[in-house]
């Protein structure tokens, strides 16, 4: 549900590949703020199925797309618990976890600090009071880049349309926020491999590497070849995590030790070549 979206199309894409069979959902066949949307998804559902919750309002920003998120969620659940399935698995965020100095483990507390988190950690504890009878997987991605994106945040899916277009960008402060950002087809990869095992538990999506804005709007103009300028600006407003958020990759790797996260240099390149833009080599 979701197929979509940003993750849900990369996932419908990843699974079709491995010649997995996949009803993809989207708000044209069921539409989960309608009335009667539980009994519509509930109807399409099979006990043998893997159920994939990837639909959401996101990101969370307001009151009002918090409560939006909340009636699409609670469709989500009813319609599990009208027909139950073999596996959920919920892609939830890294945003359910407060701030750390430290890189962060599933093990760490669930305290978000944003509305976003609070909507995800929400959408958590629903599934986990609904879904009692089958494995139930949370993964939980860092940042996440690709051609398709269509929130055009702050990092390497702005910055390579500012770049494309010869825009400068424009960092905020000097661009010194270390983040862990995470290649899309990634997300789609270990989804499948959850799916395929019918793994539970949460699992964190992160590649365990931070680099600065600064670095990665360098990196982007390099990789297309373009000629924006990369430029700092006054700060406004404390800096999102105490500019610094890192997650420790151990359980992912403990979990599919044959895996390896696409590096930022390789996620570049191939997110440059899916929008048809030159790339350089050896970046």
């Amino acid at each position: 549900m979701g197929a979509g979206g940003f993750v849900g199309g990369a996932l419908v894409r990843r699974l079709t590949a491995a010649g997995v069979p996949v009803l993809g959902l989207t708000r044209r066949e069921v539409d989960l703020q309608a009335p009667g949307a539980a009994t519509t998804l509930a109807a399409l559902l099979r006990p043998g199925d893997a159920f994939v919750a990837v639909a959401a309002i996101a990101p969370c920003k307001d009151a009002d797309m918090l409560v939006d998120n909340m009636v699409l969620a609670r469709a989500l659940v009813r319609a599990l618990q009208l027909a139950p399935v073999a596996h959920v698995v919920n892609i939830s965020s890294d945003a359910v976890y407060g701030d750390s100095d430290e890189p962060i483990t599933e093990s760490d507390p669930l305290a978000p600090g944003s509305l976003h988190g609070v909507m995800h950690l929400a959408r958590e504890l629903l599934f986990h009071g609904a879904v009692t009878a089958a494995p139930l997987a949370m993964l939980r991605p860092s940042l996440l880049y690709g051609a398709d994106d269509p929130h055009n945040g702050y990092g390497p899916n702005r910055f390579r349309r500012q770049a494309a277009k010869g825009e400068t960008i424009t960092l905020f402060g000097n661009g010194e926020e270390r983040r862990d950002h995470v290649f899309i087809d990634d997300v789609a990869e270990l989804a499948l491999r959850v799916l395929l095992r019918r793994s539970s538990g949460a699992l964190n999506i992160a590649t365990g590497q931070v680099r600065s804005f600064r670095d990665i709007a360098e990196k982007v103009v390099r990789v297309t070849s373009s000629a924006s300028l990369v430029k700092g600006s006054q700060r406004i407003g404390p800096m999102p995590h105490n500019g610094f958020r890192a997650f420790d990759p151990s359980a992912c790797r403990r979990a599919f030790p044959d895996f390896r996260f696409t590096s930022l240099d390789e996620g570049l390149q191939r997110t440059s070549h899916a929008n048809g833009q030159p790339a350089e080599s050896g970046v």
